[in-house]
């Protein structure tokens, strides 16, 4: 079969997450051919019966192999796979039915060999996943950084949504083993290739990530290790930004002690920035259950990364 794009997602132990992300590709308005590779990463509770139910409706590989990661596994799907431009996406992922058509589109007015898409909160979402999503998308709390047109810095594209060309990846041969980080490394590694990337906007998938704060909270510790080993790494790169969750969470812990002692002055700018926070997500989510998650769901964020980030900076420097 020939096709343009080969669409690689790595999968562990989610067969319902993929049910709902094949779902989704049955119901893209794309008409040219495309395939679909699953790799299963050393499941013990795999998605191959899944699969298999939607054999007669797309064109799909499966492979499973022994867990590596999802950098390994997207490495070993994009060196099977019979695409000239590979997608590669999350399997808590859940597609637009315009989003092939999207990406096809914006590579044919502009092409690149790589971009990255945002991503947003789907009304089927739990309150909590919506109040996630805006933690990590929002302009307050991440700068924007994951999608925005008006995001601070150079956009960097996530793994989580992102296309790279069979070109690009064989010249950077994709992927390095690292568990957290490994797709900001490959684009600092395109660009050192020069390779350009861009930022499709219209590209958008729905992100379910995770489901609990506990999980939100591991996640959001793995990226706040990961970025000192990248500024390590890529010394160009780092920025003072990278502190802001660390700062804010010591000055929040050492606000809340000034407040024992009759000094609220802090404390009360730390309420009047959680108060923006709660009147922006019920602008934008309309929800007020899940404007007060977002209050919770961003100092997990910055719990997660800040101390993640301390961590690494301290013992890895």
């Amino acid at each position: 079969m020939n096709c343009y794009f080969s669409i690689i997602i790595p999968v562990y132990n989610r067969p319902n997450e993929i049910d709902e992300l094949l779902a989704s590709f049955t119901s893209q308005d794309y008409a040219s051919p495309f395939e679909i590779i699953i790799i299963e990463d050393g499941s013990t509770l795999t998605c191959e019966s899944v699969v298999k139910q939607y054999e007669d409706s797309l064109f799909l590989r499966y492979f499973y192999k022994e867990n590596s990661g999802p950098g390994a596994s997207r490495n070993f799907g994009m060196q099977r796979a019979k695409g000239d431009y590979f997608i590669i996406l999350d399997s808590d992922v859940i597609l637009p039915p315009q989003y092939l058509s999207e990406v096809d589109k914006a590579l044919q007015f502009n092409y690149t060999d790589a971009f990255g898409g945002p991503d947003a909160s789907h009304d089927s979402f739990s309150n909590l996943q919506k109040a996630i999503n805006y933690s990590m998308t929002s302009v307050l709390t991440t700068g924007g950084i994951r999608g925005k047109k008006t995001a601070v810095g150079k956009f960097q594209p996530r793994s989580f949504n992102m296309g790279i060309s069979k070109k690009a990846f064989q010249k950077t041969k994709g992927f390095a083993d690292y568990r957290a980080g490994e797709d900001i490394d490959l684009t600092f590694r395109l660009w050192q290739n020069q390779f350009k990337t861009q930022l499709i906007t219209n590209a958008f998938v729905y992100h379910k990530r995770r489901s609990t704060l506990k999980q939100f909270l591991k996640q959001t510790y793995a990226f706040g290790t990961a970025r000192p080993l990248l500024n390590k790494r890529y010394p160009s790169s780092a920025k003072i930004t990278y502190w802001f969750p660390s700062l804010f969470i010591i000055g929040l812990f050492f606000s809340i002690m000034l407040a024992f002692v009759n000094w609220p002055i802090f404390i009360t700018l730390y309420s009047l920035y959680f108060v923006f926070i709660f009147i922006h997500s019920l602008i934008v989510n309309k929800n007020s259950i899940v404007a007060l998650y977002s209050i919770l769901t961003s100092v997990t964020q910055f719990l997660g990364y800040g101390s993640g980030f301390f961590y690494s900076y301290l013992i890895k420097k």
